[in-house]
């Protein structure tokens, strides 16, 4: 198991008392992202397309520890734009440990090397790095040559040094399974803690939105790939239903709220993916969200999602429900043959709306009165 046995009783814990409270929605995973700025220029990414005095904004420490202490999720998963360029990083990592929340940094690594000494190994703390297949396939998702082989290199010295390291990998169109299966047998090698992996979302402003995966695409994927798989001894950081559903074996609907977010404009509505509009206090995220206008059957702009931050939550809960199921997928691996589950229908899906730019010009020009409020020079009258 790449998740730490007391992590996962412990989420268990935390799962099963919120069914006893009889709960409709709670946050198993709060993703907190303190900045946008990052040091790298992703093409499939949406999160740097921001006007600068936007980009550069952070989330104070004292603003992260009171988005976990309103959201109350037993996980914690920093990411951003870049973490590791937010100053009061380790000051923020070190205080939501001390807290006994489970922490995952995530991280491009270019960085790691540099800041490995303002971190301690942490049974409640893993690196996440982010690593989207091999060295042609990784440099070519970032857009830049030899980040691969830096972040190999760091993700070697955080083990040396005695850190848990999983990784991240976004997977996209034109991924081959026999390619994807050697690189998970690679990192494997390498002595990561886990494999964290999804199809990756077409972010609205993302630069390519030609090479992302439609759901169809994703299972065939993902099955190929888990058949591959068969014997080997893979570690996910996932549950074994999400990646049953990956490879197109159950029918779950999203769960956004599951893992909620908060950055720099305030919480957003409806998840991690997907910025609609913005709550000032997480009570106000999980009470005033229209929830049932969103996921795969209910808007076009989730049509094709099968990412983690929207699934997982469902697997989980399902775990819950259907124990036994969990066990036989856990100890027999993702289903890779036969039918799949039915899709959902888009027959009834909302269109898309588009209001990325009023969100960002409201920002932009709250930022700049309260930039012109603090220059402002008052002059008292002479006595």
């Amino acid at each position: 198991m790449a998740v730490p046995i007391m992590q996962a009783v412990r989420v268990g814990a935390y799962v099963v008392k919120q069914h006893l409270k009889k709960r409709q929605r709670y946050p198993l995973v709060l993703m907190l992202e303190p900045l946008f700025r990052c040091n790298l220029a992703c093409a499939g990414c949406g999160k740097i397309d921001y006007p600068a005095p936007i980009l550069n904004q952070r989330l104070s420490v004292q603003e992260c520890l009171d988005a976990d202490t309103e959201c109350g999720a037993p996980v914690i998963a920093v990411a951003g734009g870049e973490p590791l360029l937010h100053k009061e990083m380790p000051e923020i990592i070190a205080k939501l440990l001390a807290r006994k929340k489970y922490v995952y940094l995530c991280t491009n690594a270019l960085l790691l090397e540099k800041k490995l000494d303002d971190y301690k190994p942490n049974p409640f703390f893993s690196w996440d790095v982010h690593l989207d297949g091999d060295q042609a396939m990784h440099d070519a998702s970032v857009c830049q040559d030899g980040v691969y082989d830096r972040a190999v290199a760091a993700i070697r010295e955080a083990k040396k040094r005695g850190f848990r390291v999983s990784i991240n990998c976004t997977v996209f169109d034109g991924a081959k399974p026999e390619r994807l299966a050697k690189f998970f047998d690679e990192v494997m090698a390498m002595g990561v803690d886990g494999i964290m992996t999804a199809p990756g979302y077409a972010y609205e402003r993302a630069p390519d939105q030609a090479h992302f995966l439609n759901r169809q695409k994703t299972k065939q994927l993902f099955r190929d790939t888990f058949r591959l798989g068969k014997g080997k001894k893979w570690k996910f950081t996932q549950s074994p239903l999400f990646l049953n559903f990956l490879a197109g074996n159950e029918t779950y609907h999203c769960t956004p709220w599951g893992k909620p977010l908060r950055n720099v404009f305030g919480w957003q509505k409806p998840c991690y993916l997907l910025g609609e509009g913005y709550a000032a206090t997480f009570k106000e995220l999980m009470e005033d969200t229209a929830w049932e206008q969103y996921g795969t059957g209910n808007y076009e702009k989730c049509a094709d999602c099968m990412v983690h931050s929207g699934y997982e939550s469902s697997a989980v809960i399902d775990a819950v429900k259907r124990p036994l199921h969990i066990l036989k997928v856990a100890l027999k691996g993702p289903q890779t043959e036969g039918e799949m589950a039915p899709e959902i229908s888009l027959a009834n899906q909302r269109p898309a709306e588009y209001n990325y730019n009023e969100h960002v010009d409201a920002r932009v020009k709250e930022l700049a009165i309260k930039k012109a409020a603090t220059r402002k020079v008052v002059v008292e009258p002479a006595e």
